[in-house]
């Protein structure tokens, strides 16, 4: 007889050992900018759940926490206490950023480089420096990133549109932007998608807009349908057709250090965000331009 219980260790089981369910290597490293300067929208989270799906089907990540409030890096379960070798002082240029890249708890192919409390002062330092816009670029050169033999790079960004999340728009080819399923989602998403557009005029011409996340679902209201059609209307095919559900699990799985896939394997959130990061990589229009 298939219980509920069966049916979840069913799910479990695809999720820790997903044979037969194999993404393609990217052609080319691919390095992804998680933004949205909103916050609350499943940025963080969706970046370290996406990077660990990743690894399951066989990559190599790597996870830049952009953030001050090293949301990402407790996520994996990485060191960010103030002193450790971090994003700050690579941005600073005072360290290499090799020298500041961890190993996740959770997968030896899944790396971090973490933010400290430290990271919060940097946009002020960062104001005076040559080339201020462009230093996470600077270290993320093609040699480090060959001596990682990582596959993709995601940054996750503060919830603002300061220095730090603009050096992560020059730093990358791609932008993901989540969006919550929820009143006002669409909110200042054109001030986002505005400062895309002028940092791909004035600094980087291969970036773009390549995948929206629909976060935070909810099936039991029309609201969450509704902002779904609104922005499948507005994105067309740049949306995952995979939408990550309203999950206290999800919620819950960084407080104990982990991502969900870690936290609970055979729950939804787990399941969805497996086959968002196998939508995404599998897409062509996804897969965008690279170095």
């Amino acid at each position: 007889m298939w219980t509920p219980i069966a049916e979840e260790a069913e799910r479990a089981a695809q999720v820790l050992h997903p044979n037969g369910r194999e993404i393609p290597r990217p052609a080319h490293r691919r390095v992804l900018t998680v933004a949205n300067q909103k916050g609350g929208v499943g940025k963080t989270t969706s970046t370290v759940n996406l990077a660990a799906a990743l690894v399951k089907y066989g990559m190599r990540v790597l996870v830049i926490d952009l953030d001050p409030q090293g949301n990402a890096s407790t996520a994996l379960g990485v060191q960010h206490s103030s002193g450790t070798p971090s994003i700050y002082e690579a941005l600073l240029g005072e360290i290499g950023l090799i020298d500041a890249v961890a190993k996740s708890t959770q997968s030896p192919d899944l790396l971090c480089v973490p933010a400290t409390i430290d990271l919060a002062g940097a946009e002020i330092e960062l104001v005076s420096m040559v080339a201020r816009e462009a230093r996470l670029k600077r270290t993320l050169t093609t040699a480090v990133l060959d001596q990682l033999d990582v596959d993709y790079i995601l940054v996750d960004c503060p919830p603002s549109l300061g220095l730090l999340t603009v050096n992560a728009l020059v730093a990358a080819a791609e932008v993901l932007i989540p969006i919550q399923c929820e009143y006002y989602a669409l909110e200042g998403l054109g001030q986002l998608l505005s400062n895309i557009e002028l940092v791909r005029a004035h600094l980087n011409t291969r970036l773009h807009v390549s995948t929206i996340l629909l976060t935070m679902y909810d099936g039991r209201t029309k609201l969450a349908d509704q902002v779904t059609n609104e922005v499948r209307k507005h994105f067309g095919d740049r949306v995952l057709r995979t939408v990550i559900p309203r999950s206290v699990k999800v919620s819950e799985a960084p407080g104990f250090g982990q991502t969900i896939l870690a936290y609970d394997p055979g729950s939804r959130g787990a399941m969805s965000y497996l086959d968002a990061a196998r939508e995404m990589a599998a897409h062509p229009l996804h897969q965008g331009l690279h170095r």
